[in-house]
């Protein structure tokens, strides 16, 4: 079972960058396919960006392309979310979250998705 702690949220100004981490705990973190979910007020959990399990294929929302980064160290057991050119459209919790071992990814849906973080807030302001 994969368990997952997200850090990095916080508030920036409109242009800015924040960097989200998302730290998975056991030896086996390494073969989950791993998304950064969000969910704004009001609005359904989508994901933002995934990644598969070994990290050599990636999937982006059309509204954070060319501005989100997923990537992730498997030695490290770590997943991070490089996102620059913050919009306030951008504001949300953001969900670490990891799908079932094995399968390969990225996941785009959140019903594909098995274990979650507890989310970090991210405010973007105007």
């Amino acid at each position: 079972q994969a368990q997952m702690v997200e850090s990095g949220g916080g508030l920036v100004q409109a242009g800015g960058s924040l960097r989200l981490s998302c730290a998975g705990t056991g030896r086996t973190f390494s073969i989950y396919p791993v998304g950064w979910l969000r969910q704004a007020p009001g609005n359904e959990r989508a994901v933002a960006a995934a990644i598969s399990w070994r990290g050599d294929t990636t999937y982006y929302e059309d509204s954070v392309k060319g501005r989100f980064t997923i990537s992730r160290d498997n030695a490290n057991n770590a997943v991070y979310l490089q996102m620059d050119n913050l919009k306030p459209g951008d504001t949300a919790v953001y969900y670490c979250a990891a799908g079932p071992a094995g399968r390969r990814g990225p996941l785009r849906r959140p019903s594909e998705y098995d274990y979650w973080g507890q989310g970090t807030q991210v405010t973007v302001s105007s």
